[in-house]
Formats: C-alpha cells, structure tokens, sequence
C-alpha cells in the first residue's frame, strides 16, 4: 500500500503555468500552432484558421498532392521604452500547419479570406468521374 498519491506525468502540474515570481515564465507561443478546423460540405472542403492580428499578405496558402499548407510570420512590435511593461506577451513569430486533404480537390478554384482573425479556405472538390457499367463484348 502506497502512502503517496500516485500522479501520472500528465497529470503533473507545469510551474510555467503561473505567474511565479521565483522562477521565470516563459509563455507558449498561440503563433506556433494555431487552431484549424477543417469540414467538408457537398461541394467543398473548409478549413477555418485562427490567426488574429495577421497581415493577410504575410499569409502563405498552398496545396499540393492533396495536402493543405498555411503559414505565415508576424513581426514582434518594437517595444516603447516609455511604457514600463509589467507583462508582456504579445511575441513575433511564425506558424505552418499542414493538413491532408479528405478528397482530391480543384487545386485552380481554391479561395481564401481573411476575417476578424480567421482565415477561411475554400476548396471545391474534384468531381467524381461516374463509374458507368460498361458491357464489353468477348471475341
């Protein structure tokens, strides 16, 4: 019998976590990875990214043998001297997020916009080619 509570390692808590101010906090970084979610409708797939405050021309979008590709680089704001940060966060930085495509699409009619922080993907699917039966006639 175990007089100590068993913790997994994932269930340990992070020191980075909070703000404590014995030890440094070094923030994880929101640009690294951003949140994508990708569904698909009738006649396109969507892939929705969040990315706020990004300049829509810093923003790479590529497919190539049905894989999705997005990234994209921030500059850092030149920090005021005057301000006398207390805490700052907002960092420079860069992403990429690679996704597999679901279905084959139209990699020339692929459309993008950028939003209020969202970058939304439009990606009209490739049409299916009808499998018809055909009778083939035996000589």
């Amino acid at each position: 019998m175990s007089l100590i509570p068993f913790k997994s390692f994932f269930d340990q808590e992070d020191p980075f976590d909070n703000d404590n101010w014995l030890m440094p906090v070094f923030p994880r970084s929101e640009i690294s990875k951003p949140a994508i979610d990708v569904y698909e409708t009738d006649k396109d797939v969507v892939a929705e990214v969040s990315i706020p405050n990004f300049d829509p021309e810093k923003i790479d979008v590529s497919v190539e043998d049905g894989i999705l590709k997005v990234a994209g680089h921030v500059e850092e704001k030149t920090e005021d001297k005057g301000k006398g940060y207390w805490k700052k966060e907002i960092r420079s930085g860069s992403f990429e997020r690679i996704i597999r495509l679901p279905t084959a699409v139209k990699e020339d009619s692929i459309d993008a916009e950028y939003d209020k922080g969202i970058l939304k993907i439009t990606l009209p699917k490739l049409e299916k080619k009808s499998l018809a039966k055909v009778k083939v006639k035996v000589k």
